[in-house]
């Protein structure tokens, strides 16, 4: 008596469909990561035709709740001189790009433009293109 099967099992996988898979996510990942703002804090910029063409060293951004983060990092107000110093140390040419938001008090922006010109660091305000 013979009982052996005829159907042979194919132990076999293809992965064609999961490199398909594979590139799909990749696609998806990278085109989302081009989306993704590189500030955590956000900031409502003042408008202007005007465009920095100079790469800076250092980006710091002041919100509408006077809260300061350099480079993506929370500091504190009495802290930012010497945190800015301590990352501008290195630069050839020290430069900080400002992105300050619309309805923080005058008086806080001219605070970090007299650090800037007491220590020579060149400083840009960032805007929204018009």
């Amino acid at each position: 008596m013979n009982l052996r099967s005829r159907n042979k099992v194919n132990a076999s996988f293809s992965m064609s469909s999961m490199t398909d898979l594979v590139f799909l996510l990749l696609i998806f990942f990278i085109i989302l990561s081009t989306l993704v703002t590189p500030y955590s804090l956000p900031v409502d910029l003042p408008v202007s035709k005007n465009r920095a063409d100079s790469k800076q060293n250092v980006a710091l951004r002041i919100d509408a709740d006077l809260n300061y983060s350099v480079n993506n990092a929370i500091v504190n107000p009495l802290d930012l001189e010497t945190e800015l110093a301590s990352k501008l140390q290195s630069a050839d040419r020290p430069s900080i790009i400002m992105h300050v938001d619309q309805r923080v008090p005058t008086g806080e922006t001219v605070k970090v433009l007299d650090m800037a010109k007491r220590n020579e660091w060149r400083i840009v305000l960032a805007t929204k293109p018009k």
